[in-house]
């Protein structure tokens, strides 16, 4: 079973920036697209980017599109979400996961990175 960690949350101050990590904890694994989600507290998870090896596209969420850019190396199976500009409205806990080749949905999950953006 494929198990992705995250790294990089804390707390940071409004208007500051962080930048997560997600590798795979074990050994490495084939995917066709990676993204970022976040949960925050009595709130469903909310998808916020994707990216897609092939073609190298990136997709964002309205409500973090142009402040976070999601990037990767698909060969090191690593991923990375820098977040500039966060507001608390940003506090949550991230999630990274990942599409395998075969499949259509995030089927490989992170335990989640907590960010706590003060006001």
């Amino acid at each position: 079973q494929v198990q992705l960690v995250e790294s990089g949350g804390g707390l940071v101050q409004a208007g500051g920036s962080l930048r997560l990590s997600c590798a795979p904890s074990g050994r490495t694994f084939s995917s066709k697209a990676m993204g970022w989600f976040r949960q925050a507290p009595g709130k469903e998870r909310e998808w916020l980017a994707s990216i897609f090896w092939s073609g190298g596209g990136t997709y964002y969420a309205d409500s973090v599109k142009g402040r976070f850019t999601i990037s990767g190396d698909n060969a090191k199976n690593t991923l990375f979400l820098q977040m500039t500009s966060l507001k608390p409205g940003d506090t949550a806990v991230y999630f990274c996961a990942a599409i395998p080749p075969y499949a259509r949905t995030f089927d490989y999950w992170g335990q989640g990175t907590q960010v706590t953006v003060s006001s």
